[in-house]
């Protein structure tokens, strides 16, 4: 049960920020509208929103995701893979604070992205990315095994993120695109899959009895529909451009 969740409002500067999409450059009033849509879909959900105030000195700091992974026995702040970012955990050090009395850290050269984690139920799934390093990972594997969490590591081969291909929805059901479809490490798992064409569609979240999804990819939605849980929509375009998925925008705990 989520009860909080965290979120930073868009600076100007966010339309300057890292891609690799080809997309085009976002429309920055468009964008406030979709996070200020994301925000209200958090807010239906139940949750506590905490927003904290844009950073123009990090362009890509709405996606307060990559900073931190957060559980209910501890906070990591992790150390993001992009120099431009890494400074953003300075101030979410600060933030954490208030929520959680444990915190602990990746510590360099280990680097580690919040998109490249996945938690489900007592294991944590860490892909290997261009942001998330072996090094990362394993600090990782060895900080959570002090609080009995489990963790799997897994290159990535395409995905620019874990969490950009696969996401936990509860009840054991993973929604799973591309190269995790017939992955090893998710085989136990009932897995709803997300075609090539809706591929950006994987990134999900469940938020209690709710699943908040990408909006337009009527395939997807249907398929999710079908396993019994209710979707909430959101606009996604302006952060689609900048590689940015709905659990990039948010931590939740």
């Amino acid at each position: 049960m989520f009860k909080q969740a965290i979120v930073r409002k868009i600076g100007k500067s966010f339309v300057n920020g890292l891609t690799t999409s080809d997309l085009g450059t976002p429309n920055y009033d468009k964008a406030l509208e979709q996070h200020v849509a994301y925000v209200k879909a958090l807010k239906r959900s139940g949750v506590k929103v905490t927003v904290l105030e844009m950073d123009e000195n990090f362009p890509d700091s709405t996606f307060v995701e990559d900073t931190a992974v957060l559980t209910p026995k501890c906070a990591l702040i992790t150390n993001p893979g992009a120099e431009s970012r890494n400074g953003e955990i300075i101030e979410m050090k600060e933030v954490l604070k208030d929520f959680h009395d444990t915190i602990e850290y990746i510590q360099s050269p280990g680097m580690l992205d919040g998109g490249d984690v996945m938690q489900v139920e007592d294991r944590f799934y860490v892909g290997l990315s261009t942001r998330t390093n072996e090094a990362g990972g394993l600090q990782f594997k060895e900080i959570m095994g002090k609080y009995g969490y489990g963790t799997t590591i897994i290159p990535l081969k395409k995905f620019f993120h874990l969490k950009t291909g696969v996401n936990y929805l509860g009840d054991n059901n993973l929604l799973i695109a591309g190269e995790f479809i017939n992955h090893e490490a998710f085989s136990s798992y009932n897995r709803i899959v997300v075609t090539e064409e809706e591929e950006y569609a994987g990134n999900c979240i469940r938020m209690n009895d709710y699943v908040i999804i990408p909006k337009g990819f009527e395939g997807t939605k249907k398929k999710i529909e079908d396993v019994g849980y209710t979707v909430i929509e959101v606009e996604m375009s302006e952060f689609q451009k900048q590689d940015g998925g709905l659990s990039c925008l948010s931590l939740r705990f």
